[in-house]
């Protein structure tokens, strides 16, 4: 028998604010067809004046315990990604669990930008598989909104604030290919690339600092390196493309997201897309996506899908698992 880490429960939130691209029109040189030509976008959510991250990881984390029938000390552990924390500390995880009224178990961040939902899954599988937790709660929130150049049309255009969770159980299985659970993962990052995407400043500089990024670059290294780690920890799986039944990408620009489905040799309606409902939401997308896509039916028992994701660092990674 092998042990696996199996998704037993989804849950997402976004803000309630909505801002279509047209209110952007009043500040910035810029039109709704132009956002939606270049990224895909058509409206993100911004988080109300208040509203932290771990106040939207709060609620997307009640949801998935809710759809998984847990209580908050049925889990064992949170793991949270996020680049935009409440406070330099404590981590935004163990306001969480305060929140939530989990008194067992521990509570941690994981910081790699859009790419921090897959390392914060594969941490989480790491935990179940070495026996340190049973059940998980694996967390990507962001509020992107608040360290956004509201004069750079290139950038603050694309992201939104939001989060999604999931729950990973351990279970034992036959150690095949069609066991429900994670089989594999793999993570990379090169900090070499720092200066393609970064926030201008942090603690120890004493500066907030704003997000910037060289779009074109960013898209260059996108592609490529999205496409060869989500067919390497196929590879790690004894699978291959076509045994995929969904890619559930970072939802960070559609071109980027179509370029790497064509790399991979899939079509886009093997592609949950939610990027132009929800914008960049970085390390939330994917559980965003993934609670979005099996709400709309089309994420179902058995499925096969690879998430993948690139951020700054750069870092990036896939995991391959069966719902």
């Amino acid at each position: 028998m092998t042990r696996r880490a199996v998704v037993v429960g989804t849950g997402h939130y976004l803000p309630e604010r909505v801002v279509e691209n047209a209110e952007f029109e009043a500040t910035l040189d810029t039109t709704d067809e132009w956002i939606r030509t270049r990224s895909g976008i058509e409206r993100r959510h911004f988080a109300a004046d208040g509203q932290n991250t771990s106040d939207l990881a709060t609620k997307a984390a009640a949801t998935a315990l809710n759809d998984a029938g847990l209580a908050a000390d049925d889990i064992d552990a949170i793991v949270l990604a996020t680049s935009t924390a409440d406070l330099t500390f404590p981590s935004a995880a163990t306001m969480v669990q305060a929140a939530l009224g989990m008194t067992r178990g521990f509570a941690f961040d994981v910081q790699a930008v859009c790419a921090g939902f897959v390392y914060a899954l594969s941490n989480a599988n790491a935990l179940i598989l070495s026996g340190q937790a049973n059940r998980v709660l694996v967390i990507g929130a962001e509020t992107f909104s608040r360290i956004l150049d509201w004069n750079d049309r290139s950038t603050c255009v694309l992201f939104g604030d939001g989060a999604g969770a999931l729950i990973l159980e351990a279970q034992e299985h036959a150690g095949a290919v069609d066991d429900r659970g994670i089989h594999s993962t793999d993570l990379n990052s090169d900090g070499r690339h720092k200066d393609l995407l970064y926030v201008d400043g942090g603690v120890s500089t004493q500066n907030t600092g704003q997000l910037r990024m060289q779009g074109n670059q960013v898209f260059r290294h996108a592609v490529e390196k999205l496409a060869k780690t989500a067919h390497t920890a196929l590879a790690r799986a004894n699978m291959s493309a076509d045994d995929v039944d969904w890619i559930v990408p970072h939802q960070a620009n559609i071109r980027i997201i179509q370029g790497t489905a064509k790399k991979m040799g899939l079509p886009m309606e093997k592609v949950v897309v939610t990027v132009q409902d929800h914008g960049n939401t970085s390390a939330a997308s994917i559980p965003l996506a993934l609670s979005v896509g099996k709400q709309r039916g089309q994420i179902k028992e058995g499925d096969l899908i690879v998430t993948e994701a690139i951020g700054g660092g750069l870092a990036w990674g896939a995991v391959v698992l069966r719902w």
